[in-house]
């Protein structure tokens, strides 16, 4: 099993969440070189957030969304998390229907998908997982190790440079897995595996590419 890469961020439940998490995505798996992955990556996350924002809940819920790929296992996971009660049904609409595919599609694309109740008691969490081609690093500035990235480098994050706000650590369980939980501009949290590699640079320095500029629109 090697180093995971994870990304988790909330949406408001409104329409334009939907292209700015396909949107987040495909910066996301650019940075991770998954490119490949983009196209169907983005019908099943945006099924799965369309869903979300569909279920009746107080308007002030946030969805939630999880972006996370292991080296090795050559799946990308998509989860995404409403606080709403029932379960996600497949459905097969009449030919005169607009509507009810949603499922369908994830059902079609995805190599297995399901859903599982949220930790917290509260909610639901629907999860896709995509096959992935391997990662290939970023390679402009300096790779370290994430556990020795500092306060005030900038780390390459969502096909942007982001500076590090704060750095912190979670262990498992058993202590034996230390995860490095970086926290970014715009609040954006990143975790992964400690020991995994991280591209950097100092604050001020011109990235190679010249691409400073948030991906979102």
């Amino acid at each position: 099993m090697g180093a995971p890469h994870e990304v988790k961020f909330r949406l408001p439940r409104q329409r334009s969440s939907v292209p700015r998490a396909r949107a987040l995505l495909h910066s996301v798996l650019g940075d991770w070189g998954l490119g490949r992955a983009a196209e169907t990556g983005e019908l099943v996350l945006s099924e799965l957030v369309t869903n979300a924002m569909r279920v009746r809940v107080p308007r002030d819920r946030l969805v939630g969304v999880r972006i996370a790929w292991l080296n090795g296992d050559g799946l990308l996971r998509l989860e995404v998390s409403d606080a709403g009660e029932g379960e996600p049904v497949v459905r097969t609409p009449g030919d005169d229907e607009t509507g009810g595919r949603g499922l369908l599609l994830v059902e079609s694309l995805a190599a297995r998908w399901g859903f599982e109740r949220r930790a917290c008691g509260i909610g639901k969490t629907v999860w896709a997982e995509v096959k992935a081609p391997d990662l290939v690093p970023e390679r402009d500035g300096t790779e370290i190790a994430a556990a020795a990235v500092r306060v005030g480098q900038c780390v390459h994050a969502w096909g942007t440079w982001r500076t590090v706000r704060s750095v912190g650590s979670e262990r498992s369980a058993s202590g034996a897995e230390c995860t490095a939980v970086l926290v970014l501009d715009d609040s954006f949290e990143l975790r992964i595996d400690a020991a995994a590699p991280l591209t950097v640079r100092d604050a001020g320095v011109s990235s190679p590419r010249g691409s400073g500029e948030d991906t979102w629109g």
